[in-house]
């Protein structure tokens, strides 16, 4: 493991089974760093790290897969599978909503006849039936104008019929009101559908983060993790939300329309089919230069997110390095990157909508000038011509939307299919089936035997390692970086498996048993400390269920936590956000120490957990961790021999393998590598903090 995987600890105190917040439980270590030396490309800003992220970060976006549209949307469609009884009642209610539509615009047409047979009828003379009217008018030679009589029902000398009138807009009034309440119960179910359906979304995902292995973290950066979980769930909602209702209104107008159409005039509905298949060509045409850029623009969101979680979080390392232009230029490129990939998405599909209204204002022109003709000819009314002209509205108009709608949809298929990608990354090994159990009093007694591990298979790592941990005994591991020291914790919490030979604990083999059994009875105390925003009891209390005040504030007194927090204004109340700017490295490293303390775990691991802090402090996190160490099995991982020098035995690593072990005086005696580790660090003379 290299240096800046050794520097880069995860976050938080962990007894088994507990992770810091907004984490999987398996993300508490980082992997290796074979793969973080080619992290960031010539010439480009690095990426800082706060223990947030693997070292594949600075590579940038791991590659997509291209979108396969179809099985996606099918797929996506089959998420709404529990809630298939609500929708097909979505299905009713839009039926009777749209057939309810469809019929007004012809009673409305009705009343058009109405008031024109009305205007016709009061200037022919009164007294004469329709007929001989009609044959006065081709006695005059007005042939057209008799047969356009001949389609009405008039009533020569009679005005316009204001009782059937009324009756008719009453009848449309009652029609347009009762298929905006049928559309408005379709609307408020399918709103019901869709938010259970994303709650269920992120319900998987949230389990499915639980489950996957360590080695998927290290392969993500922290923010496109992120933008998976929010904004691309956000944005299926939101596609679902918009497009789920309308698309099922639109497809049954269109059905409903159409069939009115070919009743009121079969050749007017063959003229207005005519512009279906341009609608077809152009729609798929555009669509299908869309939609890669819906998949660069989803895909750059989560690279620009990430950059600006990193650079937040990592915001003094970015200072004190003086990167902040680097910073912001790579910030900028990605956002000009984003700009012209949305802009791209956006422009190309809203193409769409203008271009089916210049369709549809074609077809209105062609039914218009074909109607007019029809009526003038007498095989239709004007009232039909008015009823067709709103059909071809509203047969045009679903279309329009339809197209309009693939943008969205486009856009929510893009982000499904980033989140079918994290529901479909390789899990963990499964807990066994009938696992072990070990015994109520766990003694701690823990044994590698022949382990070999390596994070990528053609590069050597661990092979044939052996060593055990007596029960109570403290075992302190050194070498240099890269050593492998933290991968030895790594494998006994199982955030990694082994390869070959086999973990014991009191006997029993680590992967017979369930994870949450295995790392409840191993707690942690790790370089980097991670609080959770909340009061100070919460946080030392973070991981035992229904603790009493009383032992928590012997934990605290234990661990030197008490004396501080009671200067505090609000005591153990103290509230403290996840950043825990009100309080001090040791402090905070004293809180995850009585974290630990608290669990009383049978197994403690110590991964470089006074490397931060001051000499004064160290003393009193010296005494803590002692006072933590009493009686259990402890592994010890430092830099700073000074502070294992006490440790039963000191097991000294070198790429992987264990060179030497001992007591500290035994290995100094033997003048091998670990003589040579101190002398490095000890070239003056040490003196030793005596309590």
């Amino acid at each position: 493991m290299s240096a800046e995987h050794e520097g880069r600890r995860p976050t938080g105190t962990a007894p088994a089974g507990t992770a810091p917040a907004g984490s999987a439980p398996d993300t508490a270590t980082e992997p290796p760093a074979q793969a973080s030396a080619a992290a960031a490309p010539a010439g480009r800003l690095p990426r800082p790290r706060g223990g947030h992220m693997g070292p594949m970060g600075g590579m940038g976006m791991p590659g997509e897969k291209s979108l396969d549209f179809a099985a996606s949307g099918r797929r996506l469609l089959g998420v709404l599978r529990p809630e298939r009884w609500r929708l097909a009642l979505v299905m009713v209610l839009g039926v009777v909503s749209v057939a309810l539509a469809v019929t007004g615009p012809k009673v409305l047409g009705n009343a058009t006849n109405v008031i024109f047979e009305g205007i016709i009828g009061q200037r022919l003379p009164a007294g004469t039936t329709q007929a001989q009217a009609i044959e006065g008018l081709r006695a005059q030679g007005q042939d057209r104008l008799a047969d356009m009589l001949g389609a009405m029902q008039v009533v020569p000398g009679q005005g316009v019929d204001f009782t059937r009138l009324r009756t008719l807009l009453l009848a449309v009034v009652a029609i347009y009101v009762g298929s905006a309440l049928f559309s408005w119960l379709q609307g408020y179910i399918t709103t019901g559908a869709v938010q259970r359906t994303v709650a269920g979304l992120r319900r998987d995902v949230e389990a499915k983060l639980g489950r996957l292995p360590l080695k998927y973290f290290d392969g993500q950066p922290r923010g496109e993790v992120l933008s998976r979980v929010t904004n691309d769930i956000d944005n299926v909602a939101q596609t679902l939300q918009q497009t789920l209702s309308q698309l099922i209104t639109s497809v049954l107008t269109v059905l409903g329309v159409l069939g009115m159409m070919f009743w009121i005039s079969p050749l007017l509905a063959v003229v207005a089919l005519v512009t279906i298949p341009l609608s077809v060509v152009v729609t798929t045409a555009i669509a299908k230069r869309s939609q890669p850029q819906f998949v660069q623009q989803w895909r750059v969101t989560g690279t620009l997110n990430a950059h600006i979680e990193e650079m937040y979080t990592g915001h003094a390392l970015v200072k004190v390095f003086g990167r902040q232009e680097q910073a912001v230029q790579e910030f900028h490129d990605q956002n000009a990157d984003l700009y012209a990939a949305s802009f791209r998405a956006q422009f190309i599909s809203g193409i769409i909508q203008p271009a089916m209204g210049f369709i549809a204002n074609l077809n209105y022109v062609i039914v218009a000038v074909v109607g007019g003709l029809r009526v003038a000819s007498g095989t239709m009314t004007l009232g039909d011509v008015q009823a067709f002209i709103q059909y071809s509205r509203q047969f045009t108009q679903p279309i329009t939307q339809i197209a309009s709608m693939m943008n969205l949809l486009q856009s929510g298929v893009a982000s499904a299919e980033r989140v079918f990608d994290l529901l479909d990354a390789p899990e963990q090994d499964p807990d066994p089936a009938r696992p072990e159990r070990l015994p109520a009093r766990v003694a701690g007694r823990v044994v590698f035997e022949d382990v070999a591990f390596r994070y990528v298979p053609e590069t050597p790592l661990i092979d044939d390692l052996s060593l055990v941990a007596e029960p109570g005994r403290t075992v302190a591991i050194v070498g240099p970086t890269g050593a492998g020291k933290t991968t030895l914790v790594n494998l006994l919490m199982r955030f990694y498996e082994i390869d070959g030979g086999r973990i014991t604990l009191d006997g029993v083999d680590t992967r017979s048993l369930t994870r949450d059994d295995l790392r409840s009875q191993i707690g942690m105390v790790l370089q980097d400390t991670w609080l959770f925003g909340g009061t100070i009891r919460d946080n030392i209390a973070y991981g035992v269920e229904d603790v009493d005040e009383d032992r928590l504030v012997e934990a605290a007194v234990a661990t030197h936590v008490d004396q501080f927090v009671r200067a505090l204004p609000d005591g153990y109340d103290t509230v403290v956000d996840d950043e825990a700017a009100n309080l001090s490295a040791g402090e905070k490293q004293l809180l995850t120490i009585a974290r630990a303390f608290l669990a009383d775990p049978a197994i403690l691991v110590l991964d470089e957990a006074t490397s931060s802090v001051d000499t004064r402090t160290e003393v009193l996190v010296q005494q803590a961790m002692n006072a933590l160490r009493s009686g259990r099995t402890s592994f010890v991982i430092a830099h700073r021999l000074s502070t294992i020098r006490d440790a039963d035995v000191i097991l000294v690593m070198e790429r992987g393998a264990i060179v030497e072990q001992g007591s500290h005086h035994e290995l100094l005696a033997a003048g091998g590598a670990y003589a040579r580790l101190y002398a490095s660090q000890f070239a003056a003379a040490v003196a030793s903090v005596e309590d």
